[in-house]
């Protein structure tokens, strides 16, 4: 779907998964790798302040994929 998308409306999207390979096999074009399956934008043993630099560095990573031309399959790691 995200590569529909990029392709008939022409807007980029990013991929945010944990399962890398899945998201390569599926096309995706923009990969931001997350954290687990059960958690993908958290961790909920942290506290919270140190969840929130953790999504919010995630979030980041994702616009600044967002903000790169990508020509082939690109994983966004850190």
């Amino acid at each position: 779907m995200v590569k529909e998308i990029e392709k008939t409306a022409g807007v980029p999207v990013v991929h945010m998964c944990t399962v890398v390979p899945i998201s390569q096999t599926v096309g995706a074009n923009r990969i931001v790798p997350t954290i687990a399956i059960p958690h993908p934008l958290g961790n909920p043993a942290l506290s919270k302040e140190d969840e929130y630099k953790l999504r919010k560095h995630l979030v980041e990573k994702a616009m600044k994929a967002l903000e790169t031309e990508v020509s082939e399959q690109t994983v966004f790691e850190d």
